[in-house]
Protein backbone atom coordinates (compact mmCIF):
# COMPACT_ATOMS: atom_id res chain seq x y z
CA UNK A 1 0.00 0.00 0.00
CA UNK A 2 1.44 3.44 -0.67
CA UNK A 3 1.24 6.75 0.90
CA UNK A 4 -1.89 8.73 -0.24
CA UNK A 5 0.27 11.71 -1.03
CA UNK A 6 4.44 12.40 -0.89
CA UNK A 7 6.33 12.33 2.53
CA UNK A 8 6.49 15.83 3.83
CA UNK A 9 9.88 17.64 4.61
CA UNK A 10 10.36 18.37 8.40
CA UNK A 11 9.68 21.89 8.63
CA UNK A 12 12.71 24.03 8.99
CA UNK A 13 13.11 25.05 12.91
CA UNK A 14 12.90 28.61 14.13
CA UNK A 15 11.62 30.79 16.54
CA UNK A 16 9.01 28.33 17.53
CA UNK A 17 11.97 25.50 18.43
CA UNK A 18 13.95 28.33 20.20
CA UNK A 19 16.71 28.37 17.14
CA UNK A 20 18.33 31.86 16.97
CA UNK A 21 19.27 33.22 13.90
CA UNK A 22 21.74 35.92 14.70
CA UNK A 23 26.16 35.55 14.15
CA UNK A 24 28.78 37.39 15.33
CA UNK A 25 30.13 39.27 12.48
CA UNK A 26 32.50 42.32 11.76
CA UNK A 27 30.54 45.18 13.03
CA UNK A 28 29.28 48.05 10.37
CA UNK A 29 29.67 50.76 13.26
CA UNK A 30 31.38 51.25 17.14
CA UNK A 31 28.77 51.18 19.61
CA UNK A 32 28.64 53.15 22.92
CA UNK A 33 30.79 51.95 25.87
CA UNK A 34 29.40 52.43 29.48
CA UNK A 35 25.29 51.57 29.97
CA UNK A 36 23.37 51.58 26.45
CA UNK A 37 19.09 51.57 26.18
CA UNK A 38 18.30 49.08 23.19
CA UNK A 39 15.04 49.59 21.69
CA UNK A 40 13.94 45.90 20.36
CA UNK A 41 13.08 45.53 16.44
CA UNK A 42 9.55 44.59 17.64
CA UNK A 43 9.21 48.18 19.47
CA UNK A 44 8.14 46.10 23.21
CA UNK A 45 9.80 47.00 26.17
CA UNK A 46 13.58 48.46 25.74
CA UNK A 47 16.49 46.24 26.80
CA UNK A 48 19.52 47.48 28.69
CA UNK A 49 23.37 46.56 27.48
CA UNK A 50 26.72 47.63 29.21
CA UNK A 51 29.74 47.75 27.45
CA UNK A 52 33.27 48.14 28.92
CA UNK A 53 35.37 51.19 27.83
CA UNK A 54 38.05 50.44 25.20
CA UNK A 55 37.06 48.96 21.69
CA UNK A 56 37.13 44.91 22.22
CA UNK A 57 37.00 42.61 21.28
CA UNK A 58 34.08 41.64 24.34
CA UNK A 59 32.62 38.48 25.39
CA UNK A 60 29.01 38.89 24.77
CA UNK A 61 26.83 37.58 27.86
CA UNK A 62 22.65 37.84 27.74
CA UNK A 63 21.41 38.13 31.12
CA UNK A 64 17.47 36.78 31.14
CA UNK A 65 15.72 38.16 34.86
CA UNK A 66 13.81 36.30 36.78
CA UNK A 67 9.76 35.95 37.11
CA UNK A 68 7.87 39.78 37.09
CA UNK A 69 11.62 40.98 36.91
CA UNK A 70 13.38 43.46 35.23
CA UNK A 71 16.12 44.03 32.54
CA UNK A 72 18.34 46.10 34.83
CA UNK A 73 17.49 43.19 37.46
CA UNK A 74 19.20 40.98 34.70
CA UNK A 75 22.23 43.22 34.02
CA UNK A 76 22.90 43.76 37.28
CA UNK A 77 23.67 39.86 37.66
CA UNK A 78 27.41 40.58 36.82
CA UNK A 79 27.26 44.57 36.00
CA UNK A 80 29.85 44.55 39.08
CA UNK A 81 32.43 42.43 37.47
CA UNK A 82 31.75 43.22 33.45
CA UNK A 83 34.47 45.78 33.32
CA UNK A 84 37.25 43.34 34.69
CA UNK A 85 36.34 40.72 32.68
CA UNK A 86 36.28 42.47 29.01
CA UNK A 87 32.28 41.18 29.56
CA UNK A 88 29.69 42.56 26.97
CA UNK A 89 26.41 42.19 28.93
CA UNK A 90 22.65 42.31 26.93
CA UNK A 91 19.28 42.04 29.42
CA UNK A 92 16.57 41.71 27.52
CA UNK A 93 12.51 42.26 29.22
CA UNK A 94 10.12 39.87 28.41
CA UNK A 95 7.45 40.29 26.59
CA UNK A 96 5.19 39.15 29.50
CA UNK A 97 5.80 38.86 33.04
CA UNK A 98 8.18 35.78 32.65
CA UNK A 99 9.78 34.40 29.51
CA UNK A 100 7.54 32.99 26.69
CA UNK A 101 8.47 29.09 27.47
CA UNK A 102 7.21 29.36 30.66
CA UNK A 103 3.57 29.97 29.28
CA UNK A 104 3.14 29.07 25.58
CA UNK A 105 6.21 27.98 24.30
CA UNK A 106 8.84 29.72 22.47
CA UNK A 107 7.69 32.63 20.35
CA UNK A 108 7.60 36.52 20.83
CA UNK A 109 11.13 36.43 23.21
CA UNK A 110 13.07 34.27 20.89
CA UNK A 111 12.46 36.64 18.60
CA UNK A 112 13.44 39.51 20.46
CA UNK A 113 16.47 38.25 21.92
CA UNK A 114 17.53 37.08 18.26
CA UNK A 115 16.85 40.86 17.02
CA UNK A 116 18.78 42.51 19.67
CA UNK A 117 21.54 39.60 19.09
CA UNK A 118 21.37 41.33 15.69
CA UNK A 119 21.75 45.10 17.03
CA UNK A 120 24.28 44.43 19.08
CA UNK A 121 26.63 42.10 16.75
CA UNK A 122 26.17 45.09 14.04
CA UNK A 123 27.56 47.50 16.77
CA UNK A 124 30.04 45.60 18.73
CA UNK A 125 33.30 43.14 17.96
CA UNK A 126 32.02 39.81 19.60
CA UNK A 127 34.33 36.71 20.30
CA UNK A 128 32.03 34.72 22.26
CA UNK A 129 28.57 34.62 23.29
CA UNK A 130 26.87 33.19 26.59
CA UNK A 131 23.64 33.16 28.17
CA UNK A 132 22.47 33.05 31.72
CA UNK A 133 19.86 34.14 34.09
CA UNK A 134 18.51 34.38 37.51
CA UNK A 135 15.20 31.73 38.48
CA UNK A 136 12.93 31.53 35.37
CA UNK A 137 15.62 33.25 33.96
CA UNK A 138 18.44 30.42 34.16
CA UNK A 139 15.48 28.14 32.98
CA UNK A 140 14.89 29.86 29.86
CA UNK A 141 18.90 30.12 29.47
CA UNK A 142 19.42 26.64 29.90
CA UNK A 143 16.58 25.65 27.20
CA UNK A 144 17.76 28.74 24.50
CA UNK A 145 21.60 27.59 25.77
CA UNK A 146 20.90 23.72 24.85
CA UNK A 147 18.69 24.56 21.66
CA UNK A 148 21.47 27.04 20.36
CA UNK A 149 24.98 25.26 20.71
CA UNK A 150 26.08 26.32 17.23
CA UNK A 151 26.11 29.65 18.72
CA UNK A 152 26.05 29.35 22.64
CA UNK A 153 29.41 28.37 24.16
CA UNK A 154 28.23 28.47 27.69
CA UNK A 155 25.16 28.91 29.79
CA UNK A 156 25.13 30.67 33.36
CA UNK A 157 21.92 29.03 35.22
CA UNK A 158 21.68 30.70 39.05
CA UNK A 159 18.82 28.52 40.65
CA UNK A 160 17.03 27.28 37.65
CA UNK A 161 13.76 24.99 37.99
CA UNK A 162 14.44 23.36 34.42
CA UNK A 163 15.51 23.16 31.16
CA UNK A 164 12.97 22.16 28.04
CA UNK A 165 14.83 22.89 24.77
CA UNK A 166 12.71 21.12 21.74
CA UNK A 167 15.93 20.84 19.77
CA UNK A 168 19.86 20.79 20.67
CA UNK A 169 22.76 21.43 18.98
CA UNK A 170 26.03 21.59 20.13
CA UNK A 171 27.02 20.64 23.81
CA UNK A 172 27.64 23.96 25.57
CA UNK A 173 29.28 24.17 28.78
CA UNK A 174 27.23 25.01 32.02
CA UNK A 175 27.48 26.77 35.25
CA UNK A 176 24.33 25.98 37.83
CA UNK A 177 24.01 26.87 40.90
CA UNK A 178 21.69 26.78 43.81
CA UNK A 179 20.68 27.59 47.42
CA UNK A 180 20.23 24.44 49.62
CA UNK A 181 16.94 26.23 51.95
CA UNK A 182 15.43 27.81 48.39
CA UNK A 183 12.15 27.82 49.35
CA UNK A 184 10.95 29.06 45.54
CA UNK A 185 12.76 26.36 43.50
CA UNK A 186 13.18 23.39 46.43
CA UNK A 187 17.07 22.04 45.28
CA UNK A 188 15.90 18.64 46.04
CA UNK A 189 13.58 18.90 42.88
CA UNK A 190 15.35 21.51 40.81
CA UNK A 191 19.33 21.66 40.16
CA UNK A 192 19.52 18.00 42.19
CA UNK A 193 17.65 16.43 39.07
CA UNK A 194 19.23 18.88 36.48
CA UNK A 195 22.37 18.70 37.02
CA UNK A 196 22.69 14.30 36.86
CA UNK A 197 20.50 14.71 33.47
CA UNK A 198 22.28 17.13 31.67
CA UNK A 199 25.57 15.02 32.83
CA UNK A 200 24.17 12.05 31.45
CA UNK A 201 23.80 13.52 28.06
CA UNK A 202 27.10 14.84 27.60
CA UNK A 203 27.30 18.01 28.87
CA UNK A 204 30.11 19.70 30.53
CA UNK A 205 28.69 20.99 33.89
CA UNK A 206 30.44 22.65 36.93
CA UNK A 207 27.63 22.81 40.19
CA UNK A 208 27.58 25.23 42.80
CA UNK A 209 25.23 24.55 46.04
CA UNK A 210 25.46 27.31 48.63
CA UNK A 211 23.81 27.85 52.29
CA UNK A 212 21.27 29.82 51.61
CA UNK A 213 17.63 30.35 49.33
CA UNK A 214 16.52 32.02 46.62
CA UNK A 215 20.00 34.14 45.63
CA UNK A 216 22.79 34.50 43.77
CA UNK A 217 25.66 35.63 46.62
CA UNK A 218 28.79 37.87 45.09
CA UNK A 219 31.15 34.51 45.55
CA UNK A 220 28.84 32.66 43.48
CA UNK A 221 28.62 35.47 40.66
CA UNK A 222 32.63 35.64 41.04
CA UNK A 223 33.11 32.10 40.90
CA UNK A 224 30.65 31.81 37.68
CA UNK A 225 32.37 34.03 35.57
CA UNK A 226 36.04 33.15 36.81
CA UNK A 227 34.45 29.98 34.92
CA UNK A 228 33.53 31.89 32.07
CA UNK A 229 36.91 32.52 31.52
CA UNK A 230 38.50 29.30 32.18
Amino acid sequence: MTEPAAPHRQPDEGPRHGRLSARPAPPAARGATGLVPFTPPDGGPPALAYAPPGDGPYRLVVLLHGAGGTARQGLDLLLPLADAHRLLLLAPQATASSWDLVGEGFGPDVHRIDGLLGTVFAAYPVTGVAIGGFSDGASYALSLGLTNGDLVDAVLAFSPGFAAPLVTHGRPRAFVSHGTEDPVLPIDVCSRRLVPRLHSLGYPVEYAEFPGGHEVPTEIRQRAVSWLAG
